[in-house]
C-alpha cells in the first residue's frame, strides 16, 4: 500500500504517450492506495455519494468517490475520455450497457445490460471506451462504506446521464463535494476516520 501523494506522483510520472488503458491499468494494480491516506478526502452524505478532487492535470484528475451503503451512481458515459477506477475501501459493483437505438434529436435512447462485474483493492478496471455506458453501486448486501478512486483523461465536466423507464438521456454538469481536501459544497456530510 502506498500514500495517496506518492500515487498522484507516480501517476503524474506517467508521461502523456505512455498515459494508455494497460499501463494506468498495470499502475493502479500495483499501486494499491493506503486508505489512512486519503482521510483529507473521505466525506460522506447519507443521500449521495460525494466527488472529491485529489488532483487535476492537463492530462487527468484523480478524484476520490465516497459511497455510503446502497449508494448508486446514475447510469452515465464518458463520452471520448478514458477512465479507469480503483478501490481503497469495500467494494463496488458495475454494470454496463449497450446503446440498441439512440436518436439525438429526440433524446431517445434505448439501452440493454450487458456485463456486470465487482471492483476491489485487488481488481482495478477500466471503462470500455467502446460502449463507455455504466452505473457503479454500492449494494446493501456489500454491508460496507466504500471509497472509490477514479483517473478520467482528459478531464471533463460533464456528462450524459440515461433513464431506462423513460429511454431518454440528457447531458448534466459535474461538480465536486470538495477540491484538495476543501468542501466546495453545502451539502450535508460526515467526516469519516480512516482507521
Amino acid at each position: 500500500m502506498i500514500d495517496i501523494s506518492a500515487f498522484a506522483t507516480g501517476l503524474s510520472e506517467i508521461p502523456e504517450e505512455q498515459f494508455t488503458d494497460n499501463a494506468v491499468l498495470e499502475y493502479m494494480r500495483d499501486n494499491p492506495v493506503s486508505i489512512a491516506s486519503l482521510d483529507p478526502y473521505l466525506y460522506f452524505n447519507a443521500e449521495h455519494y460525494t466527488r472529491n478532487l485529489i488532483l487535476n492535470t492537463p492530462l487527468f484528475d484523480l478524484i476520490a468517490i465516497c459511497w455510503d451503503i446502497g449508494q448508486k451512481s446514475r447510469i452515465h458515459n464518458h463520452t471520448n475520455q478514458r477512465c479507469w477506477m480503483g478501490v481503497a475501501l469495500g467494494k463496488v459493483q458495475v454494470q454496463n450497457y449497450h446503446v440498441v437505438r439512440q436518436d439525438p434529436a429526440t433524446r431517445f435512447c434505448e439501452l440493454t445490460p450487458t456485463d456486470r462485474y465487482v471492483i476491489d483493492s485487488d481488481h482495478p478496471a477500466e471503462v470500455d471506451s467502446g460502449e463507455p455506458i455504466h452505473i457503479l453501486v454500492n449494494p446493501p448486501a456489500f454491508g460496507s462504506r466504500a471509497v472509490t478512486l477514479h483517473i478520467y483523461s482528459r478531464p471533463f465536466n460533464e456528462c450524459e446521464v440515461y433513464d431506462l423507464k423513460s429511454k431518454s438521456y440528457q447531458t448534466v454538469s459535474l461538480s465536486y463535494t470538495s477540491e484538495h481536501g476543501l468542501l466546495t459544497s453545502d451539502m450535508t456530510v460526515e467526516k469519516m476516520s480512516p482507521a
